[in-house]
C-alpha cells in the first residue's frame, strides 16, 4: 500500500478496527492503487475506445471469466466515464468502498461521502456477465433520481439501465428487468417476485386464473400472465440497514380484498363504537410492546351488555370480542398522521423508518378494517393473503448480496447471522467537522417544542440554516404552528407533500432557511450549503425526539457536516416522548408524574434514561424480526412438505 493512499487514512483505520479489518482494508487499498495506475492510460482514450474496452470486458465475463480479475480495469473505466459525463471523479476512498461492496460487504460510509457514485463501481462490474444487477433503494424518488443520473455513466460503457416504480405496466416492468442494471425499491422487487409466483400458478390452472386475474393480471391476461423478473443474480442495496433490518419486521404480503359484506361492515363500526366506551385497566389491558388489547372478564361482560343491536347478529360471542379488541388496538396503538394518513377517503400507511406513504399496503388480520371504522370511512372489505415473503427470505434468494449505508456497524452481527454478509467501515475522505451537543431534556412536550422554536429563532438571527427532524406528521405540523407564531419563514416536508421533496431539500442548506421534516429527510437526501452558511457553523440539525433506533438518529444528524463542511447537531427530548414507553407503562407514568412541570431537566440521569429506553426498543425489534423469520420459515417448510409453493397462500 503506497503512501499516496495509506498515510491519508491510516489513523482512521487504526482507530476503528483491527485484525481482519486491516487485512481487508489493505486488499481494497491495493485495488485502489491499481485503478490509479490505469488512470493516465484511460484518460487518453476516446469515448469510442472506452466503449470498446468495456465490450472486451463484457465478452470475457459472458464467456465465463472470473470478474474478480477485472476489478481494477472495470473500476478505472467507471471512474473515467464518471469524470466525462458527470464531472465527478471517484476519490481513492470511494474506490476502497466500491471494492468492499463488490466483495460482499455492506460498506458503511458517512453521509455525504458519495455512496450513489460509489455504487456505480460494483454495479457495472457485476453487470458484466449479463445476468442483471438490481440496485435497491428505499423509495421511488431515489430510484428514479439515481437511475436518471447514473445511467449516463453506464450508457457510456454500453450498459442498459431500467427503473421500476409504482404503477408501471407489466410490459414496462419486463423491459426494465431485461436491462443490465435495474433500479427500484425493495418493495417493488419483492412484490414483483410474489406476483410472478402467482402468475406461474395461474398459468397452470384456469380456476386460479379466473379468481386472480382481476386482482393481479389486469385485463390483458395474455401479456399480464407472463412473469416480469428474469432471476435474482446480484442485489446491491442502498441504505442497506433500512431495507434489510428496519423493513424486515413485517413480511411483504399481497392480499386480495373480499367483497364488502354488510354484516361485516356493521360489525366493524359497531365494535368501534363499543371500544370508545371501555375503560383502560378496568375493561381491558393494553400490551404496549405488542400494541394489542386484551379484554378483562369485566370488559367482556361490558361488551356483551353493549352489543344488543343487529350489527352483531351474524357473529359468535368470541368473534365479537376479537372485533372489539381490534377496535381498541386501532384507536390506541395506531395514530393518524403518524402511522397512517387519510388520502382521498383511503387509509394509507406511513412507513415509520422513512416517513413516506405506502399506497396499496394494508395491515392484516382485520386491523385495516378497524382503522377504516375508526376514521368513519367506507368499508372496503377484509383482505386475505394470496402470497407472502419475508424481507430476509426474499434477499437470500440472490446469489450475491451487498450494499452500502451510513449506519450499519451496530447491526453487523445480525447482518452476518441472517444474510451472511460483513460490514466494512470506510474512512471519510476529509475529517468530520460535526459538532455534537448533549441532548436537552424537558418535562413536557410543549416545553420541549417551545425550546426548539426558540433555538431556531436564535440560529435564524445570524443567518444559519436549520433542519429539524420530527417523528410524525402531526408533530411537524405542531412545530410549524409555533414557528408561524414567531414569524419564522419555513418549509415543512412530510408524507403529505412528498411530491415536492426534491425542491424543498435542495433549498435546506441556504442562508436563513428553516426546514421541518419527518424521517423523509433522514436518508438519501443531499443538502448542499449556500453562500456564507459555512461561516455561520454550517447546517444546524435539531432532532425533536429519539427514534426507536440509534441508526435513524445518526442518519438525521448526518445531514450536516458532509465532506468536511462544518455542522452542528443536537436532540431535544422530553419525558412525554414515546421512547420512554419502552419501560413498563407503570414505570414510565411514574417518571412523568414525578417530574411534571419542572421545565428543563439538566441532570445526565435523564439522558441515560432515554438511551436505555432506546436500547430496549432495539432489542425488542430484533426479537420481533427473529420471531417473524422463525414463524415464516416453519410455515414455508410445512407448505413444502404438502407439495405447495411456500410463498403462496
Amino acid at each position: 500500500m503506497s503512501n499516496r493512499l495509506g498515510t491519508k487514512w491510516i489513523n482512521q483505520v487504526n482507530q476503528i478496527a483491527i485484525g481482519s479489518y486491516r487485512s481487508r482494508f489493505g486488499k481494497y487499498a491495493i485495488i485502489a492503487e491499481q485503478v490509479n495506475a490505469l488512470e493516465p492510460e484511460y484518460s487518453k482514450f476516446t469515448d469510442k475506445q472506452l466503449l470498446e474496452k468495456s465490450k472486451v470486458l463484457r465478452m470475457k465475463a459472458r464467456q465465463g471469466d472470473n470478474i474478480n480479475k477485472m476489478v481494477p480495469e472495470a473500476f478505472a473505466l467507471v471512474r473515467e466515464a464518471a469524470k466525462r459525463v458527470l464531472g465527478q471523479r471517484h476519490y481513492d476512498v470511494q474506490l476502497v468502498g466500491g471494492a468492499a461492496i463488490h466483495y460482499t460487504n455492506i460498506a458503511e460510509m458517512e453521509t455525504g461521502e458519495g455512496k450513489t457514485l460509489v455504487a456505480t463501481l460494483p454495479t457495472y462490474l457485476n453487470a458484466l456477465p449479463g445476468k442483471g444487477v438490481h440496485l435497491v433503494t428505499v423509495n421511488d424518488y431515489l430510484a428514479k433520481r439515481d437511475a436518471d443520473e447514473m445511467s449516463k455513466v453506464y450508457k457510456m460503457l454500453g450498459m442498459t439501465v431500467g427503473c421500476i416504480i409504482t404503477d408501471m405496466s407489466d410490459g414496462d416492468r419486463r423491459a426494465a428487468y431485461l436491462c443490465d442494471i435495474t433500479y427500484g425499491t425493495s418493495k417493488e422487487f419483492g412484490f414483483d417476485f410474489l406476483r410472478d409466483e402467482l402468475k406461474r400458478l395461474s398459468n397452470g390452472g384456469e380456476m386460479f386464473r379466473k379468481n386472480f386475474e382481476q386482482a393481479f393480471l389486469g385485463k390483458d391476461t395474455s401479456e399480464g400472465s407472463q412473469p416480469v423478473q428474469r432471476g435474482h443474480f446480484c442485489a446491491i442495496v442502498d441504505e442497506a440497514d433500512s431495507v434489510l433490518i428496519d423493513e424486515a419486521r413485517t413480511p411483504l404480503i399481497i392480499g386480495v380484498e373480499s367483497n364488502p359484506d354488510h354484516d361485516e361492515s356493521a360489525a366493524y363500526f359497531g365494535a368501534d363504537e363499543i371500544s370508545l366506551t371501555l375503560v383502560r385497566e378496568k375493561h381491558f389491558k393494553w400490551k404496549l410492546e405488542e400494541k394489542k388489547a386484551e379484554l378483562t372478564g369485566l370488559g367482556r361482560r361490558a361488551v356483551q351488555m353493549r352489543a344488543n343491536h343487529s350489527a352483531f347478529s351474524a357473529i359468535t360471542v368470541d368473534t365479537l370480542y376479537e372485533y372489539v379488541e381490534r377496535a381498541l388496538r386501532a384507536n390506541i396503538g395506531f395514530l393518524r398522521d403518524r402511522d397512517y394518513v387519510v388520502m382521498d377517503g383511503e387509509v394509507v400507511i406511513v412507513d415509520e423508518s422513512t416517513g413516506r406513504v405506502m399506497p396499496g399496503r394494508q395491515w392484516q388480520d382485520g386491523l385495516h378494517g378497524a382503522v377504516q371504522a375508526k376514521e368513519k370511512l367506507e368499508f372496503k372489505g377484509d383482505t386475505y393473503s394470496a402470497a407472502r415473503v419475508t424481507v430476509q427470505d426474499f434477499f437470500l434468494r440472490y446469489k450475491k448480496l451487498c450494499g452500502m449505508t451510513g449506519t450499519a456497524w451496530q447491526d453487523s452481527r445480525e447482518l452476518s447471522k441472517i444474510y451472511k454478509i460483513g460490514v466494512f467501515r470506510v474512512p471519510t475522505n476529509k475529517p468530520s467537522k460535526r459538532a455534537w451537543e448533549d441532548d436537552r431534556v424537558f418535562s413536557t412536550e410543549l416545553e420541549k417544542f417551545e425550546a426548539v422554536a426558540n433555538k431556531i429563532v436564535e440560529i435564524n438571527k445570524y443567518g444559519g440554516a436549520v433542519l429539524v427532524g420530527t417523528r410524525s406528521i402531526a408533530k411537524s405540523e405542531l412545530l410549524s404552528q409555533l414557528l408561524r407564531e414567531r414569524d419564522i419563514d419555513h418549509q415543512v416536508l412530510n408524507a403529505k407533500n412528498h411530491a415536492i421533496e426534491a425542491q424543498i431539500v435542495a433549498q435546506a442548506g441556504q442562508r436563513g432557511k428553516v426546514t421541518v421534516a419527518t424521517n423523509m429527510a433522514g436518508r438519501g437526501t443531499d443538502i448542499k450549503l449556500g453562500g456564507g452558511v459555512a461561516d455561520n457553523g454550517g447546517l444546524h440539525v435539531i432532532g425533536t425526539e429519539r427514534h426507536e433506533s440509534r441508526r435513524i438518529d445518526r442518519q438525521l444528524a448526518g445531514r450536516c457536516a458532509r465532506q468536511g463542511d462544518p455542522g452542528w447537531a443536537q436532540f431535544f427530548i422530553c419525558l412525554e416522548d414515546e421512547i420512554l414507553d419502552a419501560y413498563t407503562e407503570k414505570k414510565a407514568d411514574k417518571i412523568r408524574d414525578r417530574h411534571e412541570g419542572r421545565g428543563e431537566l439538566t441532570s445526565g440521569i435523564f439522558r441515560r434514561l432515554m438511551i436505555r429506553a432506546q436500547y430496549k426498543k432495539e432489542r425488542q425489534h430484533y426479537k420481533d424480526r427473529m420471531l417473524l423469520m422463525h414463524y415464516e420459515k416453519q410455515r414455508a417448510e410445512m407448505r413444502k412438505g404438502m407439495g405447495l409453493n411456500p410463498v403462496l397462500g
